[in-house]
């Protein structure tokens, strides 16, 4: 048995402390991620022999001692990690480990619920599940055509709309034109400069139009911090496993769920994550029975590809004729409002490419 004194709360802004952490991970391959909340550790005759840390939902950085894996460590680590979850009102928890490694956490009562052979699996636990979202979803798309085969065939899109341009529209209009239906998934994590509820809401705004077209939050399953963090946190280690976790999610179990057969995106020449990304989905939707459309960029009159990054940076130097250009009248309603006033002075200071 642990006595207390011998799990110890680790201090993130101790140097040294998180250098042990990183040279522990470090023997099993693995790399400390310091954007966490909390990290725990065991120790042994001072020896540090198990460790984890709790970001968000997501339990990650577990590892034990070769030596002595067998003896409930892996149950203390975590255990611990989701009694500190709880207390912050989290009760739902997310799992990253290498494939050989998930039947450790399933005896923990952790379900896999998406594995990329070689990288990753993504287990979850506690108070929500992929079926309960999945079941959530078709209530909200209820109201849509049924999916079918031929042009009612049931399309999908999954946006960011940083903020929401003409190029965004295209794409979607695409999309509605040669299916029965289409659902558009606003990615939900909160880490782009201009807020979910407000990007949620001006696509909502720019498809309104489109009968045959849900709008839907993303949640926790589709590019969030769960499933793909390094989306938001560009680690090139990390890319090719998160981008074909993520697909793969989508591909075996949110798209079946719903009637998906086809999903489309936009043409991506400049960012290396979102490359990365559209190269997962071709080959491993059609794998799985999931068509994959790319629908080139748009371009202004002047010539001028249309993406949201370019609109940041066109507000970064008060072009906003330029911003015009690349905006449906929604949008620009939005910019130019005083609800849009703080982002806009974020955007002013800010070089993030989100």
């Amino acid at each position: 048995m642990w006595t207390p004194d011998e799990l110890r709360v680790l201090d993130p802004g101790n140097r040294r402390e998180m250098a042990e952490v990183s040279r522990f991970l470090a023997a099993f391959g693995l790399s400390f991620e310091e954007a966490v909340e909390y990290t725990v550790a065991l120790y042994r005759d001072g020896r540090m022999v198990a460790t984890g840390s709790l970001a968000g939902e997501v339990l990650r950085n577990i590892a034990v001692a070769e030596d002595l894996q067998g003896e409930g460590l892996t149950a203390t680590i975590v255990s611990e990690l989701m009694r500190e979850a709880g207390s912050r009102g989290r009760f739902h928890y997310f799992i990253y480990t290498r494939p050989d490694k998930a039947r450790l956490f399933a005896s923990l009562g952790f379900a896999e619920i998406a594995r990329v052979e070689g990288y990753v699996s993504l287990l979850e636990a506690g108070m929500g599940s992929i079926e309960s979202y999945v079941e959530d979803l078709r209530r909200q798309v209820a109201h849509l055509p049924p999916p079918a085969e031929g042009s009612g065939r049931r399309a999908a899109l999954v946006v960011n709309c940083n903020p929401f341009t003409l190029g965004h529209r295209a794409v979607v209009e695409a999309a509605a034109r040669a299916a029965g239906s289409v659902v558009v998934f606003v990615v939900e994590e909160d880490r782009s400069l201009f807020p979910f509820a407000h990007r949620l809401k001006l696509v909502r705004e720019g498809l309104a139009d489109l009968a045959n077209v849900a709008v839907v939050a993303g949640g926790k399953y589709i590019i969030s911090a769960a499933t793909f963090p390094a989306y938001f946190t560009r680690g090139e280690e990390t890319v090719i496993a998160q981008t074909r976790l993520d697909v793969t999610l989508f591909a075996e179990r949110i798209a079946p769920g719903l009637g998906i057969t086809v999903r489309y995106v936009g043409e991506e020449p400049y960012c290396p994550v979102t490359a990365a990304y559209n190269q997962a989905m071709r080959e491993i939707l059609p794998a799985r029975g999931i068509e994959l459309t790319v629908i080139p960029r748009i371009a202004t009159a002047g010539g001028e590809i249309v993406s949201a990054s370019k609109v940041r940076e066109m507000i970064r130097r008060d072009d906003w004729d330029g911003v015009r250009r690349m905006v449906p009248d929604s949008t620009w309603r939005y910019l130019v409002s005083d609800a849009a006033r703080p982002i806009i002075d974020k955007i002013r200071v800010s070089d993030s490419r989100h």
